[in-house]
């Protein structure tokens, strides 16, 4: 109990630490920050009556008490560039983003365990030294243009695609998977590499333990020593590397969905810096944040479960 009491406890301290930072941050922009949301040619009462409704003349640290509270029981501000409800703006956008980024890591994973297994069994050969080629120039190329080159090909050149739009997944589940498709394969391509170098690694050293030598010697298949001996010891480090890449995954849907045209919280957190927008900039910040968080904290429990001694292990401690 005290184990997960202390990982709520830096849940919650992560949160505070990274909103307090975004929101001082927006805070201490220079310039006037009611002339930033209402432009340059606005009346000075218009102004005023900004001021008054954002308390910009309220001290940071109690503005930001406030804003906390409010964001606690669901209310993230009112837009005033849309007159919408951040939080409503928020919801009808937050779908799309959860689906690009489960598209894109299912990719990477599908993509990825089969190129470690293979360099894993055939170390040292040809294959292996063709796959790491293959990782390097993953890694290596950014994903806006990996994101720029599908469009190119698939969609402008040969057709098989739209360039832009987006089909919600409750109207036609198929087409809502196709019109992901392009955008999940360029935002999921660049942690390929890492998750392949990382699960062969980690191949390699479980391939050489007692246990698979006797695994080995019962006569068990490659195949099903690979699957029900090696892959659940073995994927810790792919497993932590998930957690980590995903905070990526979540900065690469801002430029993905703006190429892509994708109505995500990517695209809202650019239109919101773009036209000065502080309400629904802080309001992305916050969901991002909280999903990125809680993304990690439930890694942290999978590891867990994968390998029951990580606990024993952090009780110790």
């Amino acid at each position: 109990m005290r184990h997960w009491t202390t990982r709520l406890v830096r849940l919650v301290a992560v949160l505070l630490a990274v909103t307090a930072a975004s929101f001082s941050m927006i805070s201490l922009l220079p310039g006037d920050l009611a002339t930033s949301v209402l432009g340059a040619n606005s009346t000075a009462e218009d102004r005023q009556q900004v001021r008054e409704e954002l308390h910009l003349d309220d001290p940071i640290p109690v503005r930001y008490v406030r804003w906390i509270g409010d964001a606690v029981q669901g209310d993230l501000g009112i837009s005033y560039r849309t007159k919408q409800p951040v939080a409503e703006a928020l919801g009808e956008r937050m779908g799309l983003t959860i689906q690009l980024v489960l598209m894109a890591q299912l990719f990477a994973l599908l993509l990825a365990v089969p190129m470690a297994v293979a360099g894993a069994l055939k170390q040292g050969s040809i294959l292996d030294r063709a796959l790491s080629a293959v990782q390097l120039a993953m890694m290596a190329t950014p994903g806006y243009l990996v994101a720029i080159a599908l469009m190119i090909v698939f969609a402008v050149k040969l057709g098989w695609f739209d360039t832009t739009g987006f089909v919600r997944f409750t109207d036609s589940p198929w087409g809502s998977l196709r019109s992901l498709l392009l955008p999940a394969i360029a935002l999921g391509l660049e942690p390929v590499a890492m998750y392949a170098r990382v699960l062969r690694t980690d191949l390699v050293s479980t391939f050489d333990q007692d246990f698979m030598w006797l695994a080995r010697a019962k006569g068990n298949s490659t195949r099903r020593i690979v699957l029900r001996h090696a892959l659940r010891p073995s994927s810790l480090g792919v497993v932590t590397l998930t957690g980590i890449s995903l905070g990526r995954m979540i900065g690469g849907t801002v430029l993905v969905e703006s190429i892509f045209a994708l109505p995500g919280l990517g695209r809202f957190t650019i239109e919101s810096i773009a036209n000065r927008d502080f309400q629904a900039l802080q309001g992305a910040v916050v969901v991002l944040t909280v999903a990125f968080v809680g993304v990690n904290f439930i890694v942290d429990i999978l590891l867990g479960v994968i390998d029951p001694r990580t606990r024993a292990v952090e009780r110790a401690a």
